[in-house]
């Protein structure tokens, strides 16, 4: 974590009106690592895919050679460029009246979830999560567009905001529709 204050533990000054605003926590910074394995293994099942398609069907080779090799600097790209401007860009924060994140690379999303509108929290770790130590967040609202996904935070940091958004959401008044 940084040296900032704990995002557990954060309360606003005030209560005042939700309003669309920079998150103050940073994911973990090992989500970069996750981010760059995910793509190093998107790239060689693509890319081994077209591969194996290029040595084995030699009619491919005339049309194929042009899209191994532009996929293979996009993914070169993506590889060395993507995963740290991510974590850069990627916050979250959670108060006693909503769920903050702000996420994206290319393109970016900010969202506020109120907690009264909150259905489920579900915490997720794959297997390079589990060995990285990180997971994922996933609250859950009734509308197919409110939920937001809080990726690459330290899993024991995750397993806590679990834990403390449903007890706020329990004594929260609202039906989460």
């Amino acid at each position: 974590m940084t040296d900032s204050p704990s995002p557990l533990s954060a309360q606003p000054a005030e209560t005042a009106p939700l309003q669309l605003r920079p998150p103050r926590f940073r994911v973990e910074r090992r989500a970069i690592t996750l981010w760059t394995l995910h793509a190093v293994i998107g790239m060689i099942v693509v890319e081994g895919g077209l591969f194996l398609t290029y040595v084995l069907w030699s009619a491919s080779r005339p049309w194929l050679t042009p899209i191994l090799w532009i996929l293979g600097v996009i993914y070169v790209v993506n590889i060395t460029v993507m995963p740290t401007w991510r974590y850069y860009v990627h916050r979250w924060e959670t108060t006693d009246e909503a769920v903050y994140s702000l996420k994206g690379w290319l393109t970016r999303e900010w969202r506020i979830t109120p907690l009264s509108r909150i259905q489920s929290i579900d915490t997720v770790k794959g297997p390079l999560q589990q060995i990285l130590k990180l997971a994922t967040v996933k609250v859950t609202t009734a509308s197919r567009e409110g939920g937001i996904t809080l990726d690459g935070l330290d899993a024991e940091v995750a397993a806590e905001l679990t834990q403390r958004l449903t007890h706020i959401t329990q004594i929260t008044p609202g039906d989460a529709t």
